[in-house]
C-alpha cells in the first residue's frame, strides 16, 4: 500500500477540502483565520530570532537558512491543528472550476479569512512588542530592517516574488495532502516553505506580521506604506500564483474531464477564443 496519493488523487482531495472550507460559517472562518495569522507570525518571529545576531557573508546566509527552517512551523500548526490561511485557501479555485462551490462562496471565504489573518498577525505583533522580547538591540534592528526593506521593493519585482511564493505555498499544501502519515506531511510542508523564505519571496500573511512589528519598534514606515507598497501588490502576486497558476495547470491536467473538454470545444465562444 502506497504511503502517498497520486497527483490526480491529491487534486481531487483539494476539491473536497475546498468545498468544506467554503461552507464554513463566518464565525469559524474568523476564529480559525485569526489563529492562522498568529501561527504564521510565530514562524516569522522565530525567523527573526535566528537571523538577528548574524553578521555578513556566509554567516548571514547560514543564519537565513536556519531561520527559513524554523519558519515552516506556522503552516504545520495551521495544517495539523486546524486554521484558515488566505494563501493556502487560494486553491479553492479548483473546487470552483469543478462547480463544487460558487464564486460567491469562494470570495466570501477568501475575504473573511484574509481580514482575520490580518487581525491575528497584527495582534501577535502588538503582543510581542509589549512583551519586551524585542527589547534587545539586535532583535529590534532586524525587525526594523525587514520592515523597511519590504516596503521599498518596486512594484514588478514584488509581484513576481509574491507569485513564486504562493506557488510554493500551495504546492506545500497539496504535497502534505498527498501524504498519509504525519512525518511525510512535515517534510512535504518543510521543504517548499523553507525554500520560499530562503529565496526571499513575499508572503502577504507573513508580511502582516513583519511590517507591523517593525512599525511598532520605530521603523520609518507608515500604515499606508504597509498596505499600498507591500500588502496589496503581494496579495495580487500570491493570488496569481496560488489561485491561477498552480490550480489552472492541475485542473487542466488532472481534473478536466473528457465531457468538459467536448463541451468546451462545442461552445462557440470558447472555440472562437481558442482559434
Amino acid at each position: 500500500m502506497n504511503g502517498f496519493l497520486t497527483p490526480k488523487e491529491i487534486n481531487e482531495c483539494m476539491v473536497t477540502s475546498g468545498k468544506a472550507k467554503a461552507s464554513l460559517p463566518i464565525g469559524k472562518m474568523l476564529l480559525l483565520g485569526i489563529f492562522a495569522g498568529m501561527y504564521v507570525g510565530l514562524g516569522a518571529y522565530g525567523f527573526t530570532i535566528v537571523t538577528s545576531g548574524a553578521g555578513s557573508g556566509f554567516e548571514a546566509t547560514l543564519a537565513k537558512f536556519i531561520g527559513a527552517g524554523v519558519f515552516p512551523v506556522g503552516l504545520m500548526l495551521i495544517i495539523f491543528c486546524g486554521a484558515e490561511l488566505f494563501t493556502g485557501n487560494c486553491t479553492l479555485t479548483l473546487a470552483l472550476a469543478k462547480k463544487e462551490i460558487t464564486l460567491g462562496s469562494l470570495l466570501r471565504n477568501l475575504t473573511v479569512v484574509y481580514l482575520a489573518n490580518f487581525v491575528g498577525s497584527v495582534l501577535l505583533a502588538w503582543l510581542l512588542f509589549k512583551s519586551g522580547l524585542y527589547s534587545g538591540e539586535a532583535m529590534a534592528a532586524k525587525a526594523i530592517g525587514i520592515a523597511e526593506a519590504k516596503t521599498a521593493i518596486p512594484l514588478l519585482p514584488i509581484i513576481i516574488r509574491a507569485t513564486f511564493c504562493n506557488i510554493l505555498v500551495v504546492l506545500a499544501v497539496m504535497m502534505q495532502a498527498g501524504s498519509k502519515d504525519i512525518i511525510g506531511k512535515i517534510f512535504a510542508i518543510w521543504f517548499p516553505i523553507m525554500l520560499f523564505v530562503l529565496a526571499g519571496f513575499e508572503h502577504c500573511v507573513a508580511n502582516m506580521f513583519f511590517l507591523p512589528i517593525g512599525l511598532f519598534l520605530g521603523a520609518d514606515i507608515t500604515w499606508s506604506q504597509i498596505i499600498i507598497n507591500n500588502l496589496i501588490p503581494v496579495t495580487i502576486g500570491n493570488v496569481i500564483g496560488g489561485a491561477f497558476v498552480v490550480p489552472g495547470v492541475y485542473y487542466y491536467t488532472y481534473l478536466r474531464t473528457n465531457k468538459e473538454a467536448i463541451n468546451a470545444a462545442s461552445d462557440p465562444v470558447i472555440a472562437a477564443t481558442a482559434e
